[in-house]
């Protein structure tokens, strides 16, 4: 078997030469399709090959330590997991949604894992194949719903007492079970929802609400709204955009919504002519964040401009006086990469995942217009997590995944793709920070704050736990690790055996064993 793999790696020389795609001992990773083998794609192998399988399974092995008694709730993640050979040239983002959950109640653990049933994936499905093309293009308007495929991988949300599947490139919410990970259908408010919902749109822990954003090629560029906390649309809003852009995140504050108008974004002219999406940073364009009123109307949004910069991922917000201050990983430039020629149609794509991240802070001052930014650290993180009880309130610790940068030397594959080497906790009151790298071979994924099991904002911010899915690329099983908060550079204080590998991913949340009706 070994060598009949290491035979059909030398036909994949693209993969070889950016990922782990196999171990040591020339063994791949378990239950993946046999057409990966097809495609010479780095983010189609190694600890990115999908799996074929859902899978549910009660009374997980520990490996290590024990699990906390207070530890109650569930960590879901999602994430790509493609099921059919790619109509196009596949892109990381193209994946359809998978997400993985991981419950914990009573000293004990349980797991389950599904794909999302969006309405591509069951015609897909039915056919047999890949019908959609991905983000690479070109767009497909003949299709029903969506020109690219409407994957639903990228982030995963709680409201109203359920799960919302979402889809970074603004799609249809889908709304999951989340004791049983099925698809109970489309979210859209009671009928009323017109538009569709970005990731990163978000539930304020205090109100129930949920805030969110969509965006698109045509006007309005971007739309802004409020649902209530028992699924009613309360509040939506068309926001003046100067053309279309590429919005990531949202901040949010108990009072107002930190909206962003980025210099990085596609070729209008190329779109049109040959359906495809080329991006471009725009060195000369400020960056630009709208503060709105939450239920403030378009004309409310005051806009402050800072320096160039993309961002795809907040930290957290809150109010100061005067100021509203957004935390955040900012990125310079995110064209400033390298392309290896010899990664052939895939070096840009490839070269996009080696961006610098920086944790940085902005202050908008909503009397005197003032701006005021610097950074906070310089480690290159990403996929920040703050304790959920803060959302909204000032918070002084972010939950990071390092992201190594790209080793030249010959036959490394580190930072050759975005892989989480660590996890990283930020203190930004002093600068300092804890860091646990996963081991060689071994990667993270996002790893929410779970607060002890009733805590509140008026315990200690970091006194709780932090979860995480950890790969290992040579036995090529994953396990869950759980942190004490306060301690990270201690390392895991339990290790739990997944009974399946978990393809990286996105996007996560962490339930409160509370809001899923635990006692």
């Amino acid at each position: 078997m070994a060598q009949a793999t290491s035979t059909l790696l030398d036909n994949l020389p693209v993969t070889k030469r950016n990922v782990k795609a196999v171990s040591s001992n020339g063994m791949p990773p378990t239950d993946t399709p046999d057409w990966i083998w097809e495609v010479d794609h780095p983010y189609l192998h190694g600890v990115f090959a999908p799996i074929k399988t859902e899978m549910t399974a009660d009374r997980l092995e520990l490996v290590a330590g024990e699990i906390p008694n207070d530890l109650c709730g569930a960590y879901f993640r999602n994430g790509p997991n493609q099921a059919h050979k790619p109509a196009n040239l596949y892109h990381y983002y193209d994946g359809d949604g998978m997400l993985h959950a991981i419950y914990f109640r009573d000293g004990q653990a349980w797991y389950a894992s599904k794909w999302v049933h969006t309405m591509a994936f069951d015609k897909e499905a039915e056919a047999g194949k890949a019908i959609w093309p991905g983000m690479a293009g070109p767009f497909d308007f003949s299709l029903p719903g969506s020109p690219i495929k409407d994957n639903s991988n990228t982030d995963v949300i709680f409201y109203n007492g359920k799960l919302l599947s979402l889809w970074y490139q603004a799609g249809v919410p889908y709304e999951i079970d989340p004791y049983t990970l099925e698809t109970r259908g489309a979210e859209n408010f009671g009928g009323k929802l017109r538009h569709t919902l970005s990731a990163h749109s978000k539930t304020d822990p205090r109100t129930g609400e949920l805030i969110f954003f969509d965006y698109g090629n045509k006007p309005p560029y971007m739309t802004y709204g409020v649902a209530s906390p028992t699924g009613e649309l309360k509040h939506e809003v068309a926001i003046d955009l100067p053309g279309p852009r590429l919005p990531h995140d949202l901040g949010m504050t108990p009072n107002y919504t930190i909206l962003h108008d980025l210099p990085f974004f596609q070729d209008e002219k190329i779109f049109q002519e040959t359906k495809k999406r080329r991006l471009r940073f725009h060195h000369d364009v400020p960056a630009r964040f709208g503060v709105i009123p939450r239920y403030g109307k378009s004309e409310d949004v005051r806009w402050f401009e800072a320096e160039p910069c993309y961002i795809l991922h907040i930290v957290n917000c809150w109010e100061e006086g005067d100021w509203v201050v957004m935390d955040g990983c900012r990125q310079t430039d995110p064209s400033s990469y390298q392309r290896d020629p010899e990664n052939g149609p895939l070096a840009s794509m490839i070269a996009q995942r080696h961006r610098v991240h920086v944790l940085y802070r902005w202050r908008f001052n909503l009397k005197t217009g003032e701006v005021r930014e610097h950074a906070l650290d310089e480690l290159n993180t990403e996929f920040p997590r703050v304790n959920p009880n803060y959302i909204g309130l000032k918070s002084r610790y972010s939950f990071n995944q390092f992201l190594p940068l790209v080793d030249q030397t010959p036959g490394s594959v580190t930072g050759h793709c975005q892989t989480f080497d660590g996890l990283v906790k930020h203190d930004t009151e002093t600068g300092n920070h804890q860091r646990w790298d996963y081991g060689e071979g071994h990667y993270g994924n996002e790893a929410p704050f779970a607060p002890r099991k009733g805590a509140t904002a008026d315990d200690p911010e970091d006194d709780g736990y932090v979860v995480t899915f950890v790969t290992d690329t040579e036995t090529w099983k994953t396990e869950c690790h759980v942190f004490d908060a306060r301690n990270i550079g201690d390392g895991p204080i339990a290790k739990v055996a997944i009974p399946q590998r978990i393809p990286s991913g996105f996007h996560c949340a962490w339930v409160r064993g509370e809001d899923l009706g635990w006692a």
